[in-house]
């Protein structure tokens, strides 16, 4: 199992600026923010499964199928409860209620979508150079860099502890999902305490190189933005202009919606 999260892929989208990935990235949230119904949040679905397919990141997406299909099934139950209508559907359901579920429940989606595009198509390191030159204090770029980096490694040591037990005869994957949840939970011990030792040898390394001796730093990585850059951004930036545009003038709300 490959636990490391990027795709090493020459896709249209691979090769933007990594600050031109987190502008639309920031810029996707406020659109699927602006709209209660499905069908006018249809465009910017449309282009975040544009870039699914040209980045190849929907190979990351069915990684994590099974943790969407129960968010996604829990969504549309949930919001259906905590919402009302006025016009009735069956039971106690109503159709604004049902429509609002639709809706939350693709923007829970899009947003984990657009997440999971950009570290699928940008390098830990680029990522948090970027926000770097974005404005974003050296300490807190590379507390988020140690925790990307800090995911796959447990990931990794869960599947080798997970292995090792399994060559001692251990089963886990028979019996209910409760029984095989209850037979994971000892392996969460090794786990913990592999990744406490490993931080403090990477906090002891750090020391011993002197980290944080000086305010400014300087860094191999250089960044230029390029023509298709601009013109990426230009398009999103008009894109969210008429989205919210629209959402002033009334467009892609539900009437009759009562949320609590």
């Amino acid at each position: 199992m490959n636990a490391e999260i990027y795709l090493d892929n020459n896709s249209f989208i691979h090769r933007l600026d990594p600050r031109t990935k987190i502008t639309i990235f920031l810029l996707t949230f406020i659109a699927i923010l602006l709209f209660e119904d499905p069908l006018w949040m249809m465009p910017v679905t449309f282009f975040i499964l544009l870039q699914l397919v040209i980045s190849g990141s929907i190979h990351n997406l069915r990684r994590i199928r099974y943790i969407l299909i129960v968010l996604t099934i829990s969504s549309l139950v949930l919001w259906n409860l905590f919402s009302k209508g006025i016009t009735p559907l069956f039971w106690i359901f109503k159709v604004e209620s049902f429509y609002f579920s639709i809706a939350r429940t693709l923007l829970m989606t899009l947003m984990i979508s657009a997440g999971m595009i950009l570290i699928s198509t940008t390098r830990n390191e680029e990522l948090v150079l970027g926000m770097i030159r974005m404005g974003m204090p050296y300490r807190v770029g590379f507390a988020i860099s140690t925790a990307l980096r800090l995911v796959p490694t447990i990931a990794s040591s869960t599947q080798t502890i997970s292995q090792a037990q399994r060559s001692r005869g251990l089963d886990l994957d028979s019996g209910s999902l409760v029984e095989r949840v209850r037979k994971f939970l000892p392996l969460l011990v090794p786990v913990f305490i592999s990744t406490i030792r490993n931080t403090n040898i990477f906090g002891m390394a750090l020391e011993s190189k002197g980290f944080g001796a000086r305010e400014k730093r300087t860094f191999y990585l250089k960044l230029e933005m390029k023509k298709a850059d601009y013109l990426v951004l230009a398009f999103a930036i008009l894109f969210v202009a008429a989205s919210i545009t629209f959402s002033i003038m009334g467009y892609g709300q539900i009437a009759g919606l009562t949320r609590f």
